[in-house]
């Protein structure tokens, strides 16, 4: 008796673009090339252009699929609430797509931003605007939070990436040899730091994004207030 086949799901720009994202987060934007999509969906890589123009285009869908999964708050107490809300939702999609910052911060290959940048950015200049701020403040404003969303986490992601393949024990016998170095050479400082990342206790709460985040809220709001 002839067993019978699943039926093929058929391929779309949908599909397409999940499964590139799948290879960017596992491999990096580098390791992303047509022919390994088209295995990793189990087709021809010709069959791909007929859902995506091009490399280009690949990869301004799927930046704009990490953009999606940033929820831009529709109602808050205070503008500084909801765009802190925003900054931290911006910061964790991006760590959950480490490779999304750099191609975020560039025009994609349209050379103008898609929709759902577009929205993005938008979102946050609407929200400073009927806040009260000035535009002046506002243009300001935009640039000092959005360098810290990607600037941060690209900050964030680089001392992951060279920590990455060190054991715990390597990290701390390299760093017991370089701090008495630091100190016999007169860096009194920054073996005073070296030695507060070694002793930094993993119940602190204390959110380094968060924290930086909090101070620019703070100073957005005494300029508000003083204009």
């Amino acid at each position: 008796m002839a067993t019978q086949t699943e039926p093929r799901i058929p391929l779309s720009r949908e599909r397409v673009l999940q499964a590139a994202i799948e290879l960017a987060d596992e491999g990096g934007i580098e390791a992303l090339t047509m022919r390994k999509l088209a295995r990793a969906l189990g087709v021809e890589a010709m069959s791909l252009y007929n859902h995506v123009a091009n490399k280009g285009d690949l990869v301004d869908g799927i930046v704009d699929l990490v953009i999606s999964e940033v929820e831009l708050p529709a109602s808050a107490e205070t503008w500084d609430v909801a765009v802190r809300e925003y900054a931290i939702a911006a910061h964790e999609a991006f760590l959950r797509h480490p490779w999304a910052c750099s191609p975020m911060m560039g025009l994609g290959s349209t050379g103008a931003p898609h929709e759902p940048r577009l929205r993005y950015m938008e979102w946050l200049l609407r929200s400073l605007r009927e806040a009260g701020f000035s535009p002046g403040l506002t243009y300001h404003a935009y640039h000092t939070v959005d360098s810290h969303i990607l600037g941060f986490t690209l900050w964030q992601l680089g001392h992951s990436a060279a920590a990455k393949g060190a054991t715990e024990q390597q990290i701390a016998d390299f760093t017991s040899a370089f701090i008495p170095r630091l100190r016999a050479d007169g860096y009194e400082y920054l073996a005073e730091h070296a030695e507060q990342h070694m002793a930094k206790p993993e119940d602190d709460e204390v959110d380094e994004f968060e924290f930086a985040l909090d101070l620019i809220l703070d100073g957005l709001r005494r300029a508000h207030e003083e204009r």
